[in-house]
């Protein structure tokens, strides 16, 4: 004989259970940690990703802490490790594998994919794009906060120096000499191209060594090649826009500045990311055109920016959620609208596929340009002992461009202080 519950008996009962199921399905805590290096306000465009993905997954919480540029981001996310308070997932530079592999602090992708779909998504992106993602067979980056160099040019500026508007420098010679016709039709008030020489001097000056045919280090992270003669000749290339032809200021020039300088029309080109395009649309006051990097034996530019890491501290649970909210945020429709809201690249063929992304590219053609320098991209600078290796080149050009060592003695010492960083890792 079965016993019959009274109604309000029954009623309290399911709303303790739904009281005691409530507490059961708390959601997954994630906290990422987020790079914010360059223009544009990136925050809210995060934030707002966030807040919608939540909408859709209520059993997932992700908290994005900014922590300013990326190697503050990577300091501050192994400490939190180190002090017990690992974060699950966060976006770092690419480069920072060597790094992250050295502390064990990460997992790979591969070991996290569990379906079909999973596998298919891990390789949807575009290759150039995980080259710094990879080793050894496994992927342990996501591509996503991605960029390439690309140069900026203003039309209405060229125009005044009687050059066309409409035709960048397709080669250094072209770029030195245009420059050079831009600063004195501006009776020397305009500056003819500027390239960032702090912040990241290693990477701008890799794409002037990729272009003259040089790769500055091997795949598997343990060799440099920065007194190679085409190195160096590359770097005195850089060196001769200020001292030859007076088309660029002397001494260094400010990574997180040069942006302003040229929606100020202080120079009428400038190299930079790519990310920065959707801030100099929306805030330039005159006509300016988007290119690839000028060549001298190839064109050329290496890939730059963040990926997705999980780390390794993470429960199976918060992996797996980690895993959910990195494959929505790469989807293609938000690899479309990530692109169009800052004008880093849209990460996988798919993202360029939506009618978004389509339309916006149909509409204002700059969008597709650090896409297409994918045909001639390398992997941006990476090894072991990264921030060493990266800090003696990063001196090296600096001495050059400032004038206190010649590009040659600038990069053999730079050789040598690399040489000392990476003997262990000789293989």
């Amino acid at each position: 004989m079965r016993t019959r519950i009274p109604l309000a008996l029954s009623a309290l009962t399911a709303g303790l259970l739904s009281a005691g199921q409530a507490v059961a399905d708390d959601p997954v805590e994630l906290t990422m940690y987020y790079p914010v290096a360059v223009g544009g306000a990136l925050t809210d465009v995060v934030d707002d990703l966030v807040e919608e993905f939540e909408s859709g997954h209520p059993d997932i919480d992700v908290e994005a802490i900014y922590a300013g540029n990326y190697d503050d981001t990577r300091v501050r996310a192994m400490s939190a490790i180190e002090a017990g308070d690992t974060p699950q997932l966060s976006v770092l530079f690419s480069i920072d594998l060597y790094e992250l592999l050295e502390q064990d602090a990460i997992v790979a992708f591969d070991d996290l994919v569990e379906t079909d779909e999973e596998r298919e998504w891990l390789d949807s992106f575009y290759p150039g794009l995980m080259e710094n993602g990879q080793l050894d067979g496994k992927t342990y980056g996501i591509p996503f906060q991605r960029s390439t160099i690309v140069l900026y040019w203003n039309k209405d500026a060229f125009e005044a120096a009687g050059l066309d508007p409409d035709t960048p420098p397709e080669n250094w010679e072209e770029m030195a000499e245009m420059a050079a016709t831009v600063r004195e039709a501006s009776d020397g008030e305009q500056w003819g191209v500027m390239v960032p020489s702090t912040g990241y001097p290693y990477w701008m000056f890799q794409a002037f060594a990729f272009q003259n045919g040089h790769r500055l280090m091997s795949e598997d992270g343990t060799e440099v090649y920065f007194d190679d003669p085409a190195a160096v000749e590359a770097l005195e290339y850089w060196v001769s826009l200020a001292d030859e032809y007076d088309a660029m200021p002397d001494g260094t020039i400010e990574w997180g500045t040069l942006r302003q300088n040229f929606l100020e029309e202080s120079t009428a080109m400038m190299w930079h990311t790519t990310g920065n395009l959707t801030a100099v649309r929306k805030e330039a006051d005159f006509d300016f055109g988007v290119a690839m990097l000028p060549m001298k034996t190839q064109r050329g530019s290496p890939t730059g920016g963040g990926n997705f890491y999980v780390f390794k501290d993470a429960s199976e649970e918060e992996q797996r959620a980690a895993m959910t909210f990195i494959r929505w945020m790469t989807a293609p429709e938000r690899a479309a609208e990530w692109s169009i809201e800052t004008g880093y690249m849209g990460v996988s063929p798919a993202a360029y596929e939506t009618e978004a992304l389509r339309e916006y590219v149909n509409d204002f053609a700059p969008a597709a340009v650090a896409r297409d320098q994918l045909d001639h991209a390398t992997a941006e600078l990476s090894t072991y002992q990264g921030g060493r290796v990266r800090r003696a080149l990063d001196n090296a050009v600096q001495a050059a461009l400032t004038g206190q060592m010649t590009p040659k003695e600038a990069l053999e010492q730079a050789q040598q202080e690399a040489e000392s960083a990476l003997r262990r890792y000789a293989r």
